[in-house]
């Protein structure tokens, strides 16, 4: 095999959700092809060093935020690229093509394809593809405690947690009535809010939602599911690969901390979740012992975003 080359990549995106994509010019392979701003790792440098460093002599930018994200391993007919991916959310300057590339802010439709934008982003370089529906995820994964708040208390913090804005909700109850999944997900259409399915294909499907898959389904799945949205628990690195293998959407990580409700059970640590994350191609909610001030730690650890349960829906 080649040698595998390293290469930074930076999703840089504005407030109001647009991202920058880059046209290859005339010379280079692809040319013509769409992808994300960055490049090669020179010799020494951290994914981070060049970032930073492809920025400024691409686009005339200095970054001041960046959060390591996706790592997508790519073999092209002239190469074999690692992307690591970064999410630029603050920098100085405003960016400029310097290499002849052509530039386009652009957002992601509810397709998850690259073209709402003045100039049509098409095609992009076949490795940035799955990076467009990552991006459609939000940052916080809510997870139901329904059986715990009761069906009414429930609902009403759901409704206010889909009002601020919640986009994203998973529904793990055992021994709750279908028909209150029912209404979660009548009120999560009528938001815009994603909703997954806790290891219950049928219900999924009857409801119209995604399917998380639990870590004994995942360890059982022979293929992926046919969702447009499937997850799965992962708790070490066997079953992160393995959600790979069957191409998933995205991953929760548990434990990161230690938790009231599993006294005594080994969590991860943030260092053991980082080295987990060191090429993981999907994007992780970190679960366990978090709370919502934990988010920018999560992210500056690899996490795409946070799990939460009995904090998703606290009174406060």
């Amino acid at each position: 095999m080649a040698d595998r080359i390293e290469v930074a990549a930076a999703v840089i995106e504005r407030p109001d959700g647009a991202f920058l994509m880059a046209r290859r010019p005339e010379g280079k392979a692809y040319a013509g092809w769409w992808e994300f701003p960055g490049g090669k790792l020179e010799a020494g440098e951290s994914a981070r060093q060049a970032l930073d460093r492809e920025l400024h002599e691409e686009l005339g930018i200095d970054v001041d935020e960046a959060w390591p994200w996706l790592n997508r391993f790519f073999v092209y007919p002239h190469a074999n690229v690692m992307l690591r991916f970064f999410r630029v959310t603050r920098w100085r300057g405003e960016p400029h093509p310097h290499e002849d590339q052509m530039l386009e802010w652009t957002h992601i439709d509810a397709a998850g394809i690259a073209d709402l934008a003045p100039v049509s982003v098409s095609p992009v370089l076949p490795a940035n593809g799955p990076i467009l529906k990552a991006l459609r995820l939000p940052l916080e994964y809510a997870i139901s405690d329904a059986a715990k708040l009761g069906a009414e208390t429930f609902l009403r913090r759901l409704d206010r947690r889909l009002e601020q804005g919640l986009g994203l909700m998973q529904w793990r109850e055992k021994n709750v009535p279908d028909e209150l999944a029912e209404q979660v997900a009548a009120r999560c259409k009528a938001a815009g809010a994603m909703l997954m399915c806790n290891g219950d294909m049928a219900l999924a499907a009857r409801l119209g939602a995604g399917l998380h898959l639990n870590s004994a389904q995942l360890a059982r799945a022979e293929k992926r599911p046919d969702f447009e949205w499937v997850a799965a628990s992962c708790h070490d690195q066997r079953e992160l690969e393995r959600a790979a293998e069957l191409e998933l959407d995205f991953v929760v990580l548990s434990p990161v901390l230690p938790t009231p409700s599993h006294p005594g059970e080994p969590a991860l640590g943030w260092p053991a979740f980082t080295a987990l994350l060191r090429d993981c191609p999907l994007p992780v909610f970190a679960l366990g012992g978090l709370g919502k001030g934990d988010l920018a730690l999560a992210r500056g650890h690899g996490a795409h975003g946070i799990a939460l349960k009995s904090q998703a829906w606290s009174a406060d």
